[in-house]
């Protein structure tokens, strides 16, 4: 049995816009939870199993007698932002949207399912896992806790991100280190705040803050060797003073990316350092809380080579790279690949706004690229006899 891919296209158009429609948050995520489930059993899927991590659905396909497994994975989870956008299928829950693309990114998982159960090819067993909570680093995390490899085995597994500013059928992934770790962090200073026109009375954090904010730059530039790639950011300084009023606390709030554990380990000693000695030339005190949310992601090689080759029989060798250089963003797929070898790949989103922007929409002229690669990895990888 075949499938008409401008039907395929249509229904994959109608299930991105419906999702983007309904964003849910991490672990949340009950609709489209609840839809990705349906969808795999009207496609005939041996199995299909809910709940697994929270909100996370596996389905399973088998096809001949073959004992190898692998796995596609995609997120489903959407972002607290207020879309912007003017689409007719712009978010209607408020505060949430889809500004990462996992809309987009599920429908091509559902579309792939809906081929391949039509038409297998392939001889062995494909897990379809739909993963909650990709965007604070915990959904994989809650799956693989739920028994998801033990329950629904696999051998490896390959997972796809949209690229804005890649162009549309355009695919892009590296051997080895692709993603970064994602380390937080909150920095409190605690003094005595006062009046505005009387600094010298009390002991005010704002200061402080300023001077441990600019000292928290060198850990980058001067405190870790320039052969390493790192990058320390500051993203929030909040402190309780008013117009008038000096404050007595500031907290400050940020991420760290690198792409080893012992880097990771240096910046937060080297934070610890900083942090302490401005906090004794200010006279203040100061506590710091420092946390690892997501590792690096790395590529399998000998993996990597095989998806590269799908990508360039389905989409010719002009449109697909191998990216020059690591992201230094983070992806929870990362946990998967703890287990089992597996790639993660970039699909070409055009000239859209940036990820987690307002602004951004999945473009549905992609759809059908995810849907393909996901299918034809199965069928390179699980060959029919």
């Amino acid at each position: 049995m075949t499938i008409d891919h401008e039907t395929l296209v249509q229904d994959m158009t109608a299930w991105r816009r419906g999702l983007h429609a309904h964003p849910e948050f991490g672990f949340e995520e009950q609709r489209t939870s609840a839809f990705v489930a349906a969808k795999l059993r009207e496609f005939g899927l041996d199995e299909v199993v809910a709940g697994v991590g929270g909100t996370g659905v596996v389905g399973t396909l088998k096809r001949g007698g073959g004992n190898r497994a692998i796995a596609l994975r995609a997120d489903m989870d959407a972002l607290r932002i207020a879309e912007q956008g003017e689409a007719p299928y712009r978010s209607q829950n408020a505060g949430v949207m889809h500004a990462c693309g996992h809309d987009g990114h599920t429908a091509m998982l559902l579309g792939a399912a809906k081929l391949l159960a039509a038409a297998g090819g392939f001889n062995g067993t494909v897990r379809f896992i739909f993963q909650p909570a990709e965007e604070w680093g915990r959904g994989a995390l809650a799956m693989l806790d739920d028994g998801v490899m033990e329950r629904f085995p696999f051998e490896e597994i390959y997972g796809l991100h949209n690229a804005p500013g890649l162009a549309i059928g355009q695919f892009q992934t590296r051997p080895g280190a692709i993603m970064s770790a994602e380390d937080n962090f909150e920095i409190v200073l605690r003094g005595v705040g006062g009046h505005a026109a009387r600094p010298h009375v009390g002991k005010e954090t704002l200061v402080a803050a300023c001077a441990l904010v600019m000292g928290l730059q060198t850990i980058v530039s001067r405190r870790l060797s320039p052969a390493e790639i790192a990058v320390v950011s500051v993203t929030e300084l909040i402190t309780d003073g008013t117009r008038n009023a000096l404050p007595g606390e500031a907290r400050i709030l940020g991420d760290a990316r690198s792409f080893s554990p012992a880097v990771s380990a240096d910046i937060e000693q080297q934070m610890r350092v900083i942090t302490d000695g401005i906090a004794r030339a200010y006279n203040v005190e100061q506590t710091v809380s420092y946390t690892r949310e997501f590792v690096p992601l790395f590529n399998d090689p000998a993996l990597t080579r095989e998806a590269l080759g799908v990508a360039q029989d389905l989409f010719g060798a002009g449109n697909v790279s191998v990216a020059p250089e690591p992201f230094t963003g983070s992806e929870d797929f990362a946990r998967f690949l703890d287990h089992v070898p597996g790639c993660f790949a970039f699909l070409g989103n055009g000239d859209s706004a940036p990820l987690h922007n307002p602004h951004y929409d999945f473009d549905d002229a992609g759809l059908i690229h995810g849907a393909r690669f996901h299918a034809e990895i199965v069928r390179r990888r699980l060959p029919a006899a």
